[in-house]
């Protein structure tokens, strides 16, 4: 979330974070916003009987700043139909695998475990079935001789970052679209892949990286 912030204002991009919504009080996240001068809102998930409860009212605090995109950063609950329904088509996650491999939790023990040589994250449109998406771009980086999921899970933080930042850009510069078969093209990008220094791969773009 900072990162998508602070990418906004150092680019000064055409777009601005309407508010910051979290399930959880005690997120960093909140006051972090809050000095920045955004709306940061908690919204308690145990405060609600049901999922669906939940979700319907986390929408409706949404609705209230009617955003372009609902971008997901470390918000660790899985939603229910009718809230990505709701939000078809603007609702974005970062997972941190090369989807759709390790869909879910625990990704980097998962890539240990099977013995990939590489390992990523992926920026995709929401859908209801989990972690599987129209897919707006990846990053990689390699398993190293001696990894644990902490050091994996490091290296690729930065790759995260630059990812997730880059696919804001395209979404500010209105360059971001779905085409009838749920394919993602994005206006002057040809390849959407990242290194691992966090570099944009090849094609026009590679200014923003």
């Amino acid at each position: 979330m900072q990162t998508i912030v602070n990418t906004i204002e150092q680019r000064t991009l055409p777009a601005q974070v309407c508010a910051v919504v979290s399930n959880r009080a005690d997120a960093a996240g909140l006051d972090w916003a809050r000095e920045r001068g955004i709306e940061a809102r908690t919204l308690p998930h145990r405060d609600f009987a049901t999922r669906d409860e939940f979700d319907q009212a986390l929408a409706t605090v949404i609705e209230e700043y009617e955003p372009d995109y609902v971008l997901l950063a470390g918000f660790m609950r899985v939603l229910t139909p009718a809230f990505v329904a709701r939000f078809e088509g603007r609702l974005l996650n970062i997972h941190p695998s090369l989807l759709p491999a390790f869909p879910g939790l625990h990704t980097h023990q998962q890539a240990l475990v099977l013995g990939v040589q590489w390992h990523g994250c992926t920026v995709h449109f929401v859908t209801a079935q989990l972690d599987h998406g129209p897919i707006v771009a990846q990053g990689v980086v390699p398993v190293l001789a001696g990894d644990d999921a902490d050091t994996l899970a490091s290296r690729l933080l930065t790759v995260e970052h630059s990812l997730y930042a880059e696919v804001v850009c395209w979404l500010a510069e209105g360059r971001v679209s779905l085409d009838e078969q749920q394919s993602v093209h994005v206006d002057g990008v040809a390849t959407r892949a990242f290194l691992p220094d966090g570099t944009l791969t090849g094609g026009p773009g590679k200014e923003h990286s």
